[in-house]
Formats: C-alpha cells, sequence, structure tokens
C-alpha cells in the first residue's frame, strides 16, 4: 500500500482486484474461456454494492428534488441520432501500434520528448501517461545520455503528447514496451463505437450502433418530458444506464471498461450569459457532496479545470472531479456546460422543435444544458479503493493480527448488519438468532452466519464491509433478552435489547 499527499494510505490494485475476486465482489467476465478484455461482471456481493449506489444517486437527484425527473431510454436508438450528435463521423480516438511488440495505444495517453544535451538532440524517449511518468521519462533520458557516453548538462525534459509529434520525428521515437526507435506506426483514427444490425437485412440500411453514452437517449426525449412533465426552467433529467464503446485499450480493472454504466444528468437552463456560471459551479459542489456521502473522503477528490483550448467545441466549461486510484489521479466524474449544441443538433437533423416557451420570460428558446455524467463503474472502483483499510485488532487470544477489511457507507454497504448464533449447535442460540434475523432482513439486507468461531465470523464480516455484527449468546437467553452489536470500524461493542435492535440500526443506517 502506498501514501499520496494527504498522508491516506492508497492499496494497490492487485491487493483490490484480489479481494474483488475472493469475496464475490467483482470478476473478470467469461473467466472460465480465458476471459474477454474489457468486460466484467458483478458477483453477489458486487451487485449488491453496485445496485446501492445508483439507489443512493437516485434518490438523492431525484426522489428528494422537485426539478429532477428520471428517464430509462432503449440502448439501441435510431443511427440518425448519432449522425445529428456528431458520433458517427467524430467519435474516434487516435490509434498507434508498435509493430514489434504488437501493443497498442491511445495517442492521447502516449508521450515523447527530446532528449537534449546542453541544446543539442541526442535521442527521444517514451512513456505511458502516469502520475510519475515525469520521473520516468527523466530517468529514461539519464539512461540515454549514459549508454552514449555524452557529456554535458542533461536540458529539461518537456513531455509532449504523441498526437503532437512531427511525421519526421515518428522513425525517431522508441516504444515505451520494447524502447526502439521507428516501431511506432504513425496515429490513425478509431472509431469506438459498437456496430449491430436491426432487423433481417444483413445491408447497410441495417446498420445501428449500441450507444456510447446515455446523454443522447435525455436529449432525443427532451421534447416528450417537457410536453408530459409539466416542467418549467431550470430543470433535470436524470438517467442510469449502460453505455459501450470500443476502447483501444482497456486498462486498471473497472476504470476504462467496453461495457460501463452511467449516471448522467442533463440539466436544462435559460441561455443568458449570467446563468450558466452559477450553475456549473453548483453542480461541481453537488457532486463533491454526493461523493462525500457515500464514503468518499473529500481529500481524495480533486477538481480539473480544462483549459479554453482542450474544450470540445461546444463546450463553455468543463470541469472533471478527479480522485486518487492506485494507478494515479484520474477523471471520476465530469460536468460540462454544453450549450444548446445537442438540442440544436437534433432539432436540424430530425425538422422537430426544440424550443421551449418560458412563461416567467413569455419567450421561446433551445435551453442551454449542464451535464454532470459519473461512470458506476469508476465510483464503484473509487469506493473500492477509498474503503479499503489495514489494521490490527486483537484475534481470539488476545494477540493482535492484521486485519483488511471495507470501511463502506452504512447506505451502500452490501449487508448492513450481520447475525450469529455463538454456537450452531444449540437450537435455543439458533432460533432467536434466526427470528432476530427474518424481522430485520425484511427492512435491509442482512447476513446470516454460523460457520466457525465468533472471531472470524467477525473478521469475513469486516471484509466485505458490513457495519455491524450481531452476536445471539447464552446471556441473550438466560439473563438479559440483549444482543451484543459490534461496530467494524472501531471494533467496540454494546448490549442492545432485543426489542431495540431494529430501531438502533435504524438510527445509524437509515
Amino acid at each position: 500500500m502506498s501514501e499520496n499527499p494527504s498522508n491516506r494510505t492508497i492499496p494497490s490494485m492487485e491487493s483490490l482486484v484480489t479481494l474483488c475476486k475472493r469475496r464475490g465482489f467483482i470478476f473478470q467476465s467469461s473467466e472460465i474461456y480465458g476471459g474477454y478484455a474489457g468486460f466484467f461482471d458483478y458477483g453477489p456481493l458486487g451487485a449488491e454494492l453496485k445496485r446501492n449506489v445508483k439507489d443512493a444517486w437516485w434518490k438523492a437527484l431525484v426522489h428528494e428534488r422537485d426539478d429532477v425527473l428520471g428517464l430509462d431510454s432503449s440502448i439501441i436508438m435510431h443511427p440518425q441520432i448519432w449522425k445529428a450528435s456528431g458520433h458517427v463521423d467524430g467519435f474516434a480516438d487516435p490509434m498507434v501500434d508498435c509493430k514489434e511488440s504488437k501493443k497498442r495505444y491511445r495517442a492521447d495517453q502516449l508521450f515523447f520528448a527530446p532528449v537534449r544535451v546542453d541544446g543539442e538532440t541526442i535521442g527521444y524517449v517514451s512513456v505511458e501517461e502516469a502520475d510519475d511518468m515525469q520521473a520516468q521519462a527523466d530517468e529514461k533520458a539519464s539512461e540515454l545520455k549514459r549508454k552514449l557516453g555524452r557529456q554535458g548538462n542533461l536540458d529539461p525534459v518537456v513531455l509532449q503528447e504523441y498526437t503532437e509529434a512531427l511525421p519526421e520525428e515518428y522513425a525517431l521515437i522508441p516504444s515505451p514496451a520494447t524502447g526502439k526507435p521507428g516501431s511506432l506506426m504513425e496515429p490513425r483514427q478509431f472509431n469506438l463505437m459498437f456496430e449491430t444490425k436491426v432487423g433481417p437485412l444483413a445491408d447497410a440500411s441495417a446498420v445501428s450502433y449500441l450507444r456510447p453514452e446515455t446523454a443522447q437517449g435525455i436529449f432525443q426525449n427532451y421534447r416528450n418530458v417537457v410536453d408530459t412533465g409539466r416542467v418549467k426552467i431550470p430543470f433535470g433529467i436524470a438517467q442510469i444506464g449502460k453505455a459501450f464503446r470500443n476502447e483501444i485499450t482497456p486498462r486498471n480493472f473497472i476504470f476504462r471498461s467496453r461495457e460501463f454504466e452511467q449516471m448522467e444528468l442533463e440539466y436544462f437552463i435559460n441561455p443568458d450569459d449570467a446563468t450558466w456560471p452559477e450553475v456549473y459551479r453548483y453542480w461541481i459542489d453537488w457532486c463533491k457532496n454526493w461523493l462525500v456521502s457515500v464514503g468518499i473522503p473529500a481529500d481524495m477528490v480533486g477538481e480539473d479545470v480544462h483549459p479554453a483550448e482542450k474544450l470540445s467545441h461546444y463546450s463553455k466549461g468543463t470541469t472533471d472531479l478527479t480522485f486518487k486510484f492506485p494507478f494515479g489521479t484520474q477523471e471520476l466524474w465530469g460536468i460540462a456546460c454544453r450549450g444548446n449544441f445537442d438540442l440544436t443538433q437534433h432539432q436540424q437533423h430530425s425538422g422537430k422543435s426544440m424550443e421551449f416557451f418560458d412563461e416567467a420570460r413569455k419567450e421561446k428558446y433551445i435551453p442551454h444544458v449542464v451535464e454532470p455524467s459519473l461512470g458506476v463503474d469508476r465510483t464503484i472502483l473509487a469506493i473500492l479503493t477509498a474503503a479499503y483499510t489495514e489494521d490490527e485488532v486483537p484475534n481470539d487470544k488476545g494477540a493482535p493480527e492484521k486485519r483488511t477489511f471495507l470501511r463502506f457507507a452504512p447506505q451502500i454497504a452490501p449487508y448492513k448488519a450481520a447475525v450469529f448464533p455463538l454456537l450452531k449447535n444449540k437450537p435455543e442460540l439458533v432460533e432467536t438468532a434466526r427470528k432476530l434475523y427474518e424481522q430485520l432482513r425484511r427492512r435491509w439486507n442482512i447476513g446470516w452466519d454460523v460457520s466457525g468461531a465468533i472471531g472470524r465470523r467477525y473478521r469475513r464480516q469486516d471484509e466485505i464491509g458490513t457495519p455491524y455484527g450481531i452476536t445471539v449468546d447464552f446471556d441473550t437467553i438466560e439473563k438479559d433478552q440483549c444482543v451484543t452489536i459490534r461496530d467494524r470500524d472501531t471494533t467496540e461493542q454494546v448490549r442492545i435489547a432485543l426489542d431495540q435492535v431494529e430501531s438502533w440500526l435504524a438510527e445509524r443506517i437509515g
């Protein structure tokens, strides 16, 4: 495990992936056939965690607000939608192949720099995008200088994206995989949309696409929601749904995959220049607060404001909320001011009006939109990273023992509590524990475990993030009609009356 600048311990990716497999959170898809790159399956605990995260977002954004309505649009839509949105012609990433290693890179995640000694170029270095890529490049440059036996002062190594390389530099830049110059090919565009065929004919007229984003499902239903939802500006349309991108290099577990799920909001506002900056800032702050509410510490979240020269042509402003993942600081949640580009495009291509009559202003206009877009899978990975904790606690014999546990916020934990009879071979304990378990599971997802010593059962529940362990012992039956409730994080224990357990839990987990 490593330390980040805020002195918070961050687990390795290997630790997270191993735990996810061992405890049934996430599996590699098609594993029995060797796996399928870029696709993952959520196991019993992962499915619960994912459902809880989506429910928390939906509750906060749709159920607890008067200005946001929900939507669930189709994964496959009319291909003209993707023509209007620009995806057919422009939804592509630059791809670079290494001729020797056969490794494939996204050109915008591949960086190079000339190595200069006293102003004279002696070669080039290249690195893949990473938090420490400057340090990697500096080390490679020093190594090249030593290898060539050059004397003098090494100039600062200034990294550039491979997309910015000049044609004459392609033969000079080494591949990160081989270190040999000239093995990288020229960047070429690679469309990320998955094609499919709709209907009985397999010709060009049947070509459609799996949606690469959920936003267009909202925009093409905007008119329907306005006509049926009795909305007024400002208002939002929220959606949770699958999207598909044929990523060149899926990597870092569920961070970048080919099938993923989005939680997306399109928040429609008036076109006044004074409106969008205020709404934009509001949603940045709202998103940060929501992340904290599901257990992601504020000091692990940053803001990356896109400079004007890197904004999409339709964007007035874009900010990424970043997170300190095990592999570096990367985008978690994007908040973009998209103007009225999307609705204008669909109005032009469909011939249907996207204008909104604003009763308060007594005028028609095509609304502008602020879009907070969050990946469910990236959020799960961020939550797992933030929750992963190692400490030492006494074992059954009082000796210190290493413990790994997931510090999930109760609202998203797969199990809210687990019930244990102290011994599984004592019918009176099992009967009382089972009765309490049946009572609690009517309200929450509750675990049941009778196998092994009570300490081992606590450790199993700690590792899957269950906030509370409830033990029925002999005192419960013979003396006080109370149970022992153990806190996952502190391991502290309290005695609570059987008939008060549900209300005690409700105060803490909702």
